[in-house]
């Protein structure tokens, strides 16, 4: 119990600089008349990682008892633009806790209880980008832990800000339906770097 409150405690303080450090970041970005200018679009390669919360209303406290957990995780995302409006990705997120969760869509009469140990999450995201600052994400992946894997479907939404050519830094909130398991939402802020374009 006291590695888990030290892990958190670590995560936590991390996740305090990996903030600061963001948004001092932005503060310093100079946008020049030449960067405001009207952009062409080249086909590009995008690499993301961001420090994450996931949320989990059927939760399990040690007694039995219903909680809604907050689990720290983190994302890394890589992402093909292949046009100015769609693109295509494999996102992927990594919860670093052990926690207990009710398998709400197995069994109306069987309430079971299961453990997850450190789940990974990838899927594979279709990508809508109707201006230069939102994204609306749509796709299927699993979730992966030693216990058991769970086919999943992801729906979710980011907020990117430029901070220079191949720099961005981005607000992401994702929901998680887990078949046959239980239903997750996250939240996250991260930084992206941009290849491969003019």
């Amino acid at each position: 119990m006291q590695n888990e409150r030290k892990t958190s405690f670590n995560y936590h303080l991390t996740e305090i600089v990996f903030t600061v450090i963001l948004f001092y970041l932005t503060g310093c970005t100079k946008i020049t008349a030449q960067e405001s200018e009207e952009k062409s679009f080249s086909p590009h390669h995008q690499i993301g990682i961001s420090i994450n919360h996931v949320h989990v209303f059927e939760g399990r406290d040690d007694e039995g008892n219903r909680e809604v957990l907050s689990l720290p995780a983190w994302g890394i995302d890589y992402t093909f633009q292949f046009h100015e409006k769609w693109a295509i990705g494999l996102h992927t997120d990594f919860v670093i806790e052990k926690f207990k969760v009710e398998k709400v869509y197995a069994n109306d009469e069987d309430n079971e209880t299961v453990e997850r140990s450190y789940p990974v999450a990838p899927a594979l995201m279709g990508i809508y980008k109707p201006n230069e600052h939102w994204s609306f994400l749509l796709g299927f992946g699993g979730e992966f832990a030693k216990e058991e894997n769970y086919f999943l479907t992801r729906v979710g939404t980011e907020y990117t800000y430029e901070l220079s050519k191949n720099w961005e830094v981005f607000g992401t909130l994702s929901y998680d339906l887990k078949w046959n398991a239980y239903d997750s939402w996250g939240i996250g802020l991260g930084i992206a770097r941009n290849f491969g374009g003019k």
